[in-house]
């Protein structure tokens, strides 16, 4: 049955039941080394019941959205919750029965209108390939951009009916260059950490128009670059770096469930504790970190999550100081904490768990100009392209494609595989200069890996650079 349509009368031996749809088609359009490769396209299209009774809480899924189908599914639901209610970590009774009513829609920009055809995709692909030029040290390349089309119904027993529809863009850039036995790979910030909603205008936004001959320019000059130095120094991180940096030591700290032990035999826990929230200092009182689910282009910007909570920018980290947790409405009932609209689940053949949507850290004041200059002796790095963390997000390391050194207050000579490390618990805290909105960047990832049965969704942050202190980095082999 189409996504728009009535429901048929579904009479469910239930406290409360709810069904979300989700319908979701991709293109991929992919252009390597001049070469178009075949266009890949995929359609996907079910429904998930999920149903409170006799205290317990059941799910199923089916990609039968018939009347009859939807039936099965709830009595299936239904089911699983009155056999499982004795074994319940939270009592079904006590959890919210929302009823949301609304409407969302990724920012429509030219998108209606003026949506790219395979071919002109393939057309804007191919320029952009050739321009890469035909030095011999040019080993590999490859550029692409990925269209997704998703739209989410979520109608519940209460009388709530959500209709919510995206459309996500995430192009690419990779080049690869190889001399004298070193190799280099160079991307525009990130394998498709450009993800927006939204039309093609998100191109024009990052520049990607000429932005293959600049990536194949950088990985040339990094061939002939020293390797990173060796020391204690400051670090200023640029914004497709932050991101990474964002999301691994605080975003998966924060997940209420992970902080709860759900994610211990897969993902890990976490070094925050319960008794946190409220009086930990995560960092320094410039770091400001929200859960913005409202930003338009960003790419996990929604009005409901997936179990009717209505999305509202929310500080976790306020000043420093540790506020609330990245926790949905079961987790709270566990926990007995407050926390945000993020249920997420990456299909319709998955139950909604505590994630990650848009995190971000609010801009500062500082200039780019202002912060080089504060640095007598640093590396500016760009581009994340390696991380470890430890399983309770505590101890890090990462790797970046770019660096420049700085020194005496000035950028000096380009390098190769900066690196640094350090621990979550008190690297926030060297936070000495956040950047200001001119150096604000909207980014993110479409390949955030966590639960059992495994669930890979997206996730938005928007960052500015920012400069830590005293910083343990490294470089690496040639």
């Amino acid at each position: 049955m189409p996504l728009d349509s009535a429901l048929p009368a579904l009479d469910v031996d239930a406290d409360f039941w709810s069904l979300r749809f989700v319908e979701e088609a991709s293109d991929d359009h992919v252009v390597r080394k001049n070469v178009a490769l075949p266009l890949t396209t995929s359609l996907d299209r079910g429904v998930m019941a999920s149903v409170y009774a006799d205290g317990g809480y059941g799910y199923a899924a089916t990609g039968d959205t018939s009347p009859d189908g939807l039936k099965r599914v709830l009595q299936r639901a239904r089911d699983w919750a009155k056999v499982t209610a004795r074994h319940a970590i939270a009592d079904s009774q006590a959890l919210p029965r929302p009823a949301p009513q609304g409407r969302y829609a990724s920012p429509a920009g030219i998108a209606a209108t003026a949506a790219l055809s395979h071919k002109q995709w393939f057309d804007l692909l191919m320029a952009e390939s050739q321009s890469a030029g035909d030095d011999p040290r040019l080993v590999d390349w490859e550029v692409s951009c990925e269209v997704v089309r998703t739209t989410q119904r979520l109608v519940t027993s209460g009388g709530g009916d959500v209709v919510q529809h995206y459309r996500f863009l995430m192009p690419s850039v990779s080049v690869t260059a190889h001399a004298d036995g070193d190799t280099i790979v160079r991307t525009l910030n990130g394998y498709r950490g450009i993800c927006q909603q939204g039309g093609e205008e998100i191109l024009a936004r990052f520049g990607f128009a000429g932005s293959t001959r600049r990536v194949a320019d950088e990985a040339l000059e990094l061939l002939a670059a020293p390797n990173c130095p060796s020391g204690t120094m400051d670090v200023l991180l640029a914004p497709d770096q932050m991101v990474l940096q964002i999301h691994e030591s605080i975003g998966h700290p924060l997940e209420l469930d992970r902080i709860l032990g759900d994610e211990r035999n897969f993902a890990g826990t976490s070094f925050v504790t319960a008794d946190m929230f409220g009086s930990y200092r995560y960092g320094s009182e410039l770091l400001n970190i929200t859960f913005d689910p409202t930003r338009g282009e960003e790419l996990a910007s929604y009005a409901f999550d997936d179990d009717g909570t209505r999305a509202e920018k929310m500080h976790l980290i306020r000043a420093g100081v540790l506020e609330r947790p990245l926790g949905g409405a079961i987790s709270q009932q566990r926990a007995g904490l407050p926390g945000v609209a993020n249920a997420r689940a990456c299909s319709w053949n998955r139950p909604p768990i505590d994630r990650m949507a848009n995190l971000n850290l609010e801009p500062g004041t500082s200039t780019f100009d202002g912060m080089v200059s504060a640095i007598e002796l640093g590396v500016y790095m760009q581009t994340n392209c390696s991380w470890s963390i430890d399983d309770s997000r505590n101890k890090f390391q990462f790797g970046c494609e770019r660096g420049r050194m700085i020194r005496n207050g000035k950028l000096a000579e380009v390098i190769k595989r900066p690196n640094y490390r350090g621990v979550s618990a008190s690297f926030w805290r060297s936070l000495a200069h956040v950047g200001n909105a001119d150096t604000l960047e909207v980014l993110g990832t479409p390949y955030c890996g966590k639960g059992e049965p495994s669930q890979v969704i997206r996730v938005g942050h928007a960052s500015p650079a920012c400069v830590f202190t005293g910083v343990d980095v490294f470089g690496g082999e040639a």
